[in-house]
């Protein structure tokens, strides 16, 4: 046993000076190792002043790394020392070994660290299930302690800054993320999104010389009020999703020209009224209810039953089979003031059939419609009126006319990205379209200078956009763009962006999903920039 005991002090204790093995105990599901500390003098905690004179020992069980697929737990016996210096508080300490123990620590140095490295991974549930597998089962809770008692990286002040926000709660709680762009690493969370934390963090950090941003407005004042002398770089995947916005908007209201066939002809029109011209057509269970008496009430009196007989065999009132005695045919019951009385719907059913007739037949994309138009009433009614009314009408000739965001896409979309079929219906759509092709051109020349740099072209393209006053989505666009001149010329000059960052906002998303509720501020901020 004597000559095995060092190589046993190399084996289980390799970083740890002063420790010596005493014996090794292995059963069928724990290894249990005694030992015991060699030093002869140990620092105070509170005065650091070394102390030979020992008060005492007593016995520490940590449980260490598996060993063979078993635990291991060490039985360490450390003393305690009495302070040498006469004016310090502690009277007396107990010995720490560095790098294997800890102050109230149940385990190893090395088993801790194993388990932070775990808990940064996958948090509490998938990394309790995990340490399970590894035979050093731990709670969901304890790795979330401990990844909450691991201090603050050290700071570092980037040069290259790249800032946005992410989602503590959705629509409700935002906070900050910022990174540095150069190695891609996160640097700081913030607990809020407004100005005056931004500022206050840039502030502390003289260094920063770039700042890569978004166009919120909160983000540019903060950069602004905290950082000065950086330069403000707009992002440019930023600029291009806002500009497709814009270009599905104008898009959208130039829709009519997007049509590939001519209106059907009148003659359909008019042959197709007689379907809508009954009040009450076939099917309609108050039509069918009324034709149903006007039969009954006509039969009785061809066969000779007087109008009181009726009444009383009906158990209707002797008006009611007046009127419909009087009645030739059922259509001329189909009266009333309920039947034809004015709606809110009449002024917008020009509308409606109109855009029928383009080959829109989604009835909720029309209420969307005329709802933005003014109509103040819920979608029940347009369904109605639909179903009910258009069903019955011819629909267009032709091949269905593209939708205004297949009209967008084809017009973001490089010329030589597009197949065959997709550029010829462009092409026919830009021809009928003199205001869509004012667009594409715009498009592409914006298109060329966030793929070539060329920022210094951007006053020449706001002004050329901003006279265009047929696309009135475009030219607020470029009326946007001129708020944040500066930032946005950097942003199509300077090779700079903020994918970096968006990479970060994900990987974020995704540790709160880890972690589900207890994704608090503190504990995300920790996994944020430890792991």
């Amino acid at each position: 046993m004597n000559e095995v005991l060092p190589q046993l002090d190399e084996l289980l204790f390799p970083s740890a000076d002063g420790v010596s093995v005493v014996s090794v105990e292995v059963t069928d599901t724990i290894v249990r190792v005694e030992a015991r500390t060699t030093t002869k003098r140990a620092a105070c905690p509170d005065c650091a002043n070394w102390s030979r004179r020992i008060h005492g020992s007593y016995l520490r069980f940590p449980r260490d790394l598996p060993a063979v697929g078993k635990l291991v737990e060490v039985s360490l016996r450390v003393r305690r020392f009495v302070c040498a210096e006469e004016s310090c508080p502690r009277r007396t300490f107990a010995e720490q070994v560095p790098g294997l123990t800890r102050r109230f620590g149940r385990r190893t140095e090395r088993l801790r660290s194993l388990l932070i490295s775990v808990g940064l991974a996958l948090a509490g549930r998938a990394g309790a299930r995990m340490t399970s597998a590894f035979e050093m089962p731990v709670s969901r809770n304890t790795l979330l302690r401990l990844i909450a008692s691991l201090p603050d990286p050290p700071a570092a002040t980037p040069r290259v800054v790249g800032v946005d926000e992410y989602a503590q709660r959705r629509g409700r709680i935002y906070g900050t993320v910022l990174v540095d762009v150069e190695t891609h690493r996160p640097v700081d969370l913030l607990p809020d999104r407004e100005a005056g934390t931004l500022a206050a963090w840039l502030v502390e950090r003289p260094g920063i010389e770039i700042v890569c941003r978004d166009r919120a407005t909160f983000f540019a004042e903060g950069a602004t009020r905290g950082a000065p002398q950086a330069l403000q770089v707009a992002d440019r995947w930023h600029l291009w999703h806002n500009l497709s916005e814009a270009a599905e908007k104008c898009v959208y209201q130039h829709r009519s020209c997007l049509r590939s066939a001519p209106r059907a002809p009148d003659q359909e029109h008019e042959q197709a009224e007689p379907v809508g011209s009954s009040p009450w057509p076939t099917g309609q269970r108050f039509a069918e209810r009324t034709r149903a008496k006007h039969a009954t009430i006509h039969a009785l009196l061809v066969a000779g039953h007087s109008k009181r007989s009726v009444s009383r065999q009906l158990g209707m009132t002797l008006n009611t089979i007046l009127r419909f005695s009087r009645a030739a045919t059922p259509e001329e019951m189909f009266t009333g003031q309920w039947q034809s009385r004015a709606t809110k719907l009449d002024a917008y059913k020009p509308y409606l059939d109109q855009r029928w007739q383009e080959g829109c037949t989604n009835a909720w994309k029309l209420w969307e419609e005329i709802s933005e138009q003014g109509y103040p009433d819920g979608y029940f009614n347009v369904r109605t009126y639909v179903s009910r009314v258009l069903r019955g009408k011819p629909q267009p000739v032709g091949p269905r006319p593209p939708s205004a965001r297949a009209v967008t896409r084809w017009i973001l979309t490089h010329p030589d990205a597009l197949v065959e079929s997709d550029r010829l219906r462009l092409k026919a759509v830009l021809a009928s379209c003199p205001e869509l092709a004012t667009l594409a051109e715009h498009v592409r020349s914006f298109a060329h200078m966030v793929t070539d740099l060329r920022g210094e072209q951007l006053p020449e393209w706001i002004a050329s956009a901003r006279s265009t006053t047929d696309l009135i989505s475009l030219s607020r666009f470029a009326q946007h763009l001129e708020r944040d001149l500066d930032a946005v010329i950097a942003g199509l000059t300077q090779p700079w962006n903020s994918g970096v960052v968006e990479g970060h906002v994900n990987r974020i998303k995704m540790l709160k999903r880890q972690m589900f509720g207890r994704a608090g501020f503190e504990l995300l901020r920790k996994r944020v920039l430890l792991a």
